[in-house]
């Protein structure tokens, strides 16, 4: 008898033991393509324990991106349910799978998923204290697990293993031994984690087919499986696949999908938000077209459940139409295929919300010079992302990868208020900060640029209600800082008088669009991706703003500009900005 290599669950949460088990077995399943094993075994199952044991499993292979929000979010519907959820990070099933993973960055990779998975999780609100997690290699190389993995391989053909890896496992005419092993592996894990069922992509219905048959084989009993459907990529310029949700490859579906050497093909969980939205910008997206849509596909999967019953809102300006919501998924695929929703109120919509998800992520890693190491040991061979790794490993992957690149730029023009990013955000709250009573706490939303936490040295001259709902300027690239213990992604322009003793912040025209970048006449150009402390452009640009006698602000005594009018203070007059 095999034994388990999960802890204790977590406990049933008290809102899912007021679900009945119909509304229990509603929340697993929906959204979902099949249930192998039938709903009625579910739904038994369900009505016995009251709730059910699930694993879903990820390979550490190439970077994950944000195809993983889909399987996150039914990850959600699960805990909602009741359900004990445990991850797997298939280590070994990475070695594997034609060694996507080398051996000796195994782990690195191992590590950097976790990291990223579990910020991941946290950004679309699961509580990480009511999953479990486990690595393959913790049992996989057990004497038992392995002495199973030899019973199963003598009653498993050569030809079923390759036919149930066929669309998760790399293949070839002469197939390694290794990705035959890999499928024998996957239905184990279910045994070993003890699950009621595994939840994966309609891609691993294969591997989930094999398990049903041989486990009995060797006298354990089958298992449920939950299939996702492969929901297509947000960023191809045809269709194809989203991520593999289960431990195979994350990029399956072997003719079609979002592929690691085409950076545009697939969306980074790391992506700065400009990259978001070119790439989101290019997105397949034809007028009226319903069937072939990864973006009203990634509305229905995870944007609709993550909002909880509240509306999807979708800005766009007043000649357009203004502002629209949809309750439902419904309705919004009614709208587009009437064509009263536009491809690029779509496409700016997702952005939008993309980044708002993936800001909290972002900053994690900003925020930690440990995990952008570990970003740069389990992907020696790849570009660090934009907040840097050590600066020794920049310089070396530069010299290596990009010998014949020019310099940034930014590196060459002139130091101004253009390579700062000036923007309008609307202040959603302010709340003291725990731990400093001088400090606020604020959630800015940005638009397309995402939510940010903004911490600011105003409690002392004003009220959070003085804050609350009103569109401020804010300096969006700067290095996230952590004030007190809270990260700090950007900072708000506020004016001072010369004691310091009456301070006002800086306000767009209520009607400006949120997210709007502020421009100053005379110095356009686009901003840094960061203002690095280490190059002092913030230092030079900073003292040269003020307000003129009409209460705007200005940089060199030219206004700050918004497509609705100038940026104002309340009554300070020439008084500086910082």
């Amino acid at each position: 008898m095999a034994t388990t290599a999960t802890e204790k669950p977590a406990e049933t949460t008290p809102a899912s033991e007021s679900l009945t088990v119909e509304e229990k077995v509603h929340l697993i399943t929906r959204n979902l393509q099949e249930v192998m094993g039938g709903d009625e075994a579910l739904k038994k199952k369900v009505a016995e324990q009251g709730f059910l044991k699930i694993y879903w499993g990820t390979a550490p292979t190439g970077k994950p991106h944000v195809g993983y929000f889909v399987p996150m979010t039914k990850i959600a519907d699960f805990l909602r349910a009741g359900c004990h959820v445990t991850i797997l990070f298939a280590d070994l099933h990475a070695f594997l799978d034609n060694m996507k993973a080398p051996w000796d960055l195994l782990s690195y990779r191992t590590q950097y998923y976790e990291a990223v998975i579990k910020g991941l999780l946290e950004s679309v609100g699961v509580p990480l204290d009511k999953l479990h997690f486990v690595r393959g290699t913790d049992y996989q190389l057990s004497r038992e697990f392995t002495l199973d993995v030899y019973k199963l391989s003598s009653k498993v053909s050569q030809h079923d293993a390759k036919k149930a890896g066929a669309e998760v496992v790399k293949q070839t005419e002469n197939p390694i031994l290794s990705g035959l092993m890999y499928p024998l592996l996957q239905a184990l894990d279910e045994v070993y984690i003890g699950v009621d069922a595994q939840f994966g992509g309609a891609d691993q219905r294969k591997i989930f087919a094999l398990a049903e048959e041989s486990l009995p084989r060797i006298n354990y009993p089958k298992r449920i499986h939950l299939m996702n459907p492969m929901v297509p990529s947000l960023s191809a310029a045809r269709m194809n696949a989203a991520p593999a949700t289960a431990e195979g490859n994350a990029n399956a579906v072997q003719d079609n999908k979002m592929s690691a050497s085409n950076p545009d093909s697939k969306i980074d969980l790391l992506e700065d938000p400009e990259s978001v939205a070119r790439k989101v910008a290019k997105a397949f997206c034809e007028p009226g077209n319903v069937k072939e849509n990864g973006l009203l596909s990634f509305c229905k999967m995870v944007l609709f459940p993550l909002q909880k019953d509240k509306p999807l809102r979708f800005e766009r300006p007043e000649k357009f139409g203004g502002p629209v919501e949809f309750a439902d998924y419904a309705t919004l695929e009614a709208a587009f295929a009437a064509q009263t929703l536009f491809p690029a109120d779509l496409k700016n919509g997702v952005i939008a919300y993309l980044n708002r998800m993936l800001a909290p992520i972002r900053a994690k890693f900003i925020a930690s010079p440990e995990l952008q190491e570990l970003v740069a040991k389990a992907y020696p061979n790849e570009p660090v992302p934009s907040f840097g790794g050590p600066k020794k490993q920049q310089q070396q992957q530069k010299k290596e990868k990009q010998p014949k690149q020019k310099a940034s730029p930014a590196a060459d023009r002139p130091v101004d208020v253009s390579r700062a990013r000036l923007s309008v955000g609307l202040i959603e709250k302010a709340d003291k900060h725990p731990d400093a009573d001088s400090l606020f706490v604020e959630t800015v939303d940005f638009g397309a640029l995402g939510k940010f936490t903004i911490v600011s040295g105003l409690a002392k001259y004003m009220a959070p209600e003085d804050l609350a709902g009103r569109k401020a300027v804010f300096v969006t690239n700067l290095k996230p800082n952590k004030l007190r213990g809270i990260v700090s992604q950007g900072m708000i322009l506020a004016a001072s008088n010369e004691d310091h003793t009456k301070v006002e912040v800086v306000f767009a025209p209520d009607s400006t669009p949120v997210g709007e970048r502020v421009s100053v006449a005379g110095f356009a150009g686009e901003a840094d991706a960061m203002l690095r402390p280490d190059k002092h452009v913030w230092d030079q640009v900073q003292p040269l703003f003020s307000t003129n006698a009409s209460l705007e602000a200005t940089w060199k005594d030219v206004p700050l500009m918004t497509t609705q009018g100038s940026c104002k203070v309340a009554s300070l007059v020439k008084a500086s900005i910082k």
